[in-house]
């Protein structure tokens, strides 16, 4: 951050920030079957999303900041990447839309590739009540071959959400915008699937 500037608030989606087009990179995904990897989850031990029985709704985000923290790029940067910036309102949306995910018979995980310990100060700092789940070594993102971008050396998700069932992914949205639209998104797929 430049000498004078006022810190960004993370809460806040600028008005002019930059829609993410769709670029196919999820088109393949519908129909596929997760494959069977547990990742390390914020509330302790591992969770493979491909054994959740019914409904698990996966919200993947690039990446959360840390208050004072600077972000790849500095915070201009992060803003014009189209669909980077908004990931904190993203999770607190999703929060407070848990009940209704939840009343749907969603299972509900967030997805990035941070590392767990960097999720777990994010889910309490935000007092998220679902688990974030860290792809921090690309098994799941590489596997099923989600879309990503690069930025200062960081492999990071692209905003997307799966709606899986039974294991198999039902549809997706993506790309996802407004980031603080996506769990309103994703209960309107939920109801649309029946």
């Amino acid at each position: 951050m430049a000498s004078g500037e006022t810190p960004m608030d993370p809460m806040s989606l600028p008005p002019d920030l930059p829609a993410p087009e769709d670029d196919g990179a999820a088109s393949h995904l519908p129909g596929t079957r997760l494959p069977g990897i547990a990742l390390p989850a914020t509330t302790g031990g591992a969770i493979d999303p491909s054994s959740v029985t019914g409904w698990a709704v996966v919200f993947a985000y690039p990446l959360t900041g840390r208050p004072g923290g600077e972000l790849p790029g500095g915070e201009a940067g992060w803003n014009a990447i189209p669909g980077a910036r908004g990931c904190t309102p993203e999770l607190c949306g999703v929060r407070d839309r848990l009940g209704p995910l939840e009343a749907r018979g969603a299972t509900v995980f967030g997805l990035s590739t941070q590392t767990t310990d960097h999720q777990r100060e994010v889910a309490e700092r935000l007092g998220l009540g679902y688990p974030l789940l860290s792809d921090s070594e690309l098994r799941l993102t590489d596997a099923l071959r989600l879309p990503t971008f690069e930025v200062e050396g960081l492999t990071l998700l692209k905003r997307i959400t799966l709606l899986v069932r039974d294991g198999q992914i039902a549809t997706v949205a993506y790309p996802v915008f407004p980031p603080d639209g996506a769990a309103a998104q994703a209960l309107e797929l939920l109801a649309a699937q029946g």
